[in-house]
Order: C-alpha cells, then structure tokens, then sequence
C-alpha cells in the first residue's frame, strides 16, 4: 500500500532545480601583468592639467599589486582597478564624495574579509593549516591528560 497524502512533486519541477536558462559562457583565461599608474590628469578650468598621484594612492596600487588577489585578474580587472585608483586619489586628495563608490569599487575585487567571504574567496593558508590540525575528537578527549596543578586553587588572588 502507498504512502499518505499527494505524490511527490517531479523533481524537475522542485525550488533551487531548475535549469539556468541562459547557459554559462567559459573564457580562456589569461593572467595580466599589473601596469604602473600613468600621469595623472586633472580637470581644472576647462583643461586637462597632470597632477601627481597622492602618496597613499601609490603605496595602495603596490598593496593591490601585491595581493594574492592579483594572481587572478586579467587585463580588464586591472583597467577597472586603474580607473579605482583615479577614485582612491580623489578620496586622499580631499573629494569625500568619493568614499562610496571606491568601497563599491574595492568589494569587487575582495578588499575585506567580509568581501572575500561574499565572493567566496579563501586564503590556501588557512587550508594549509586545517589539514595539519589533529584529527577531530571531542574537548573532552583532547585535553583528558590535564590535570589541576597543586596550589593552583582558582580562589587565590594574585598579588595578594
């Protein structure tokens, strides 16, 4: 004798099982060596006036240069970043009107731990260092061997 109530619903018609209509497009990928920063150029009176890039602005290209984040972008990701850095300069030049639109710039490429988790990017090191980790066990089981020293009674106050 059967189950219950209805028949099971086609699984091709369950929540979180429908096919992507749009399928996925696989690009080659090609690791893009990090530019320098060109001359910067101002707007200032109608022309365009070279400037020179706030030092903050530098030491932050060498940081994104610098990051485990760099070994994936390709010569797109650093045009986006060169026109980020354009921002970062305004920002450190005083323009705060800036701010908001380098946070939304810099998330894109996993500035903070909270845009790394988003985007679902993890250091290997921390990978590295769960795999040498003691195999599981309870609390319990891994500190059963510790045992209370002599004299070392929680009441006493120290330095008293």
């Amino acid at each position: 004798m059967a189950g219950r109530g209805p028949a099971p619903k086609d699984p091709k018609r369950r929540a979180g099982h429908s096919k992507d209509p749009n399928p996925q497009t696989l690009l080659r990928f090609e690791q893009a060596e990090p530019p320098d920063l060109p001359t910067l150029q101002v707007m200032k009176d109608g022309e365009l006036v070279e400037h020179s890039w706030p030092a903050r602005t530098l030491d932050w290209w060498e940081m994104w240069k610098a990051s485990p984040q760099a070994e994936h972008f390709s010569s797109t990701d650093w045009d986006f970043l060169l026109d980020t850095a354009v921002v970062h300069a305004r920002l450190w030049s005083g323009e705060m009107s800036a701010a908001g639109e380098l946070r939304l710039r810099v998330a894109k490429f996993g500035a903070t731990p909270e845009d790394r988790a988003r985007l679902r990017m993890q250091f290997a090191q921390a990978d590295e260092a769960d795999s040498k980790r003691p195999a599981g066990g309870s609390s319990k089981q891994r500190y059963a061997d510790l045992k209370v020293l002599p004299g070392g009674g929680g009441d006493a106050v120290a330095g008293a």
